[in-house]
């Protein structure tokens, strides 16, 4: 175990210097300094409280995101929906938020929309489960085209029952104060929707690694045969991993709408599913190296936009550093799996002999 969590260690720094050293050719060929820029991007995330704390507001949905595939990826399951899953989340939370934030309370009202975000992004992933359970189709395929549905699903509201007052653009009125998540400190847009991150990334590990139900999901990801034979049932691991997963994701949603945005628009965080994936690869699926992995994404993420304003760089050179990170990521996981199956190899072959 220690030897793994080194290599571990290992690999996914080198992925990551990788990413940055690839990202800073890129640089170059716009004819800019890539130490002048990183140093600009460094200094531009600490330069303030506010800037500062932002990092933590653009890590929270990805922490909820990331939990959603690595979740899934636990039981051997392949969750690539948590973007639908995330609007499902969204248009429940500005739904329930617009209908009841002049009938009850602020409080209460957070609380219903939490509940039935993460019911309803929970029944919607609890589909893919379902599928998969009972006519074992590609979780995959299911689950990414279920984005595409929930993606629809919310362009039509917005243009219909959710769109606001003046008809004029495809999105929700404003909420009411009473309705945002509280901000942590003062001056900062820094919610409490973090904390709830955190606690979920805490909450998971605690399932996953203490608990029966844990035991079970763990025991199904090594191999699903044998532990139906040991008396595990397979099929309601399967819709119950996908029910979780897509309430982690829903989650996201309503942080992002009632801490953030504090109204729902069309198009907004397109990327949040692809971005929740590679961080999950990059914390290798542990729900506690995703509060330090989604940090530095929502650190790239702040310094990025600010560098691209203060010194002329797109400020899409952020997006490409972060995929060439991914990618060097998943290069690392497959060469974490060589290795670990070449020493088991050599450990059988020295036992035969």
């Amino acid at each position: 175990m220690h030897a793994k969590l080194k290599n571990l260690l290992i690999t996914n720094m080198l992925a990551i210097f990788l990413g940055i050293a690839v990202s800073g050719l890129m640089l170059l060929f716009l004819d800019k300094n890539p130490i002048n820029a990183y140093a600009l991007l460094i200094k531009s995330v600490v330069r303030d409280g506010y800037t500062f704390a932002d990092i933590f507001v653009k890590a929270t949905p990805l922490m909820f995101t990331a939990l959603a595939f690595a979740f899934t990826y636990k039981a051997n399951l392949y969750n690539i929906g948590a973007q639908g899953q995330f609007y499902i989340g969204a248009v429940i939370a500005a739904g329930v938020s617009l209908l009841f934030q002049h009938a009850l309370p602020g409080p209460l009202v957070l609380i219903i929309a939490l509940l039935l975000s993460i019911t309803g992004g929970g029944l919607w992933g609890t589909f893919v489960g379902f599928v998969k359970a009972k006519y074992n189709s590609s979780e995959f395929l299911v689950s990414m085209m279920s984005t595409y549905v929930a993606l629809a699903i919310m362009n039509y509201l917005l243009r219909t029952f959710l769109m606001e007052t003046k008809a004029e653009y495809p999105q929700t009125d404003a909420l009411e104060p009473s309705v945002w998540l509280p901000v942590i400190f003062p001056g900062t847009r820094l919610h409490i929707g973090f904390v709830l991150a955190v606690l979920a990334c805490i909450g998971v590990w605690i399932l996953l690694y203490k608990t029966p139900l844990g035991y079970r999901i763990r025991a199904v990801g090594h191999n699903a045969r044998a532990a139906e034979m040991s008396g595990i049932n397979v099929k309601r691991i399967y819709v119950l991993a996908f029910f979780i997963s897509g309430a982690l994701a829903a989650a996201a949603g309503f942080t992002e709408v009632n801490g953030v945005q504090h109204m729902l628009v069309q198009g907004f965080n397109i990327d949040i599913g692809a971005a929740g994936i590679g961080i999950a690869i990059l914390a290798n699926g542990n729900p506690i190296g995703i509060i330090f992995a989604a940090i530095l994404f929502g650190a790239l993420k702040v310094g990025g936009t600010i560098m691209g304003q203060m010194s002329g760089i797109p400020s899409s050179i952020i997006e490409l550093m972060q995929g060439f990170v991914m990618v060097f990521v998943i290069l690392a996981y497959f060469v974490r799996s060589w290795l670990e199956n070449n020493r088991e190899k050599r450990n059988l072959q020295k036992a035969v002999v």
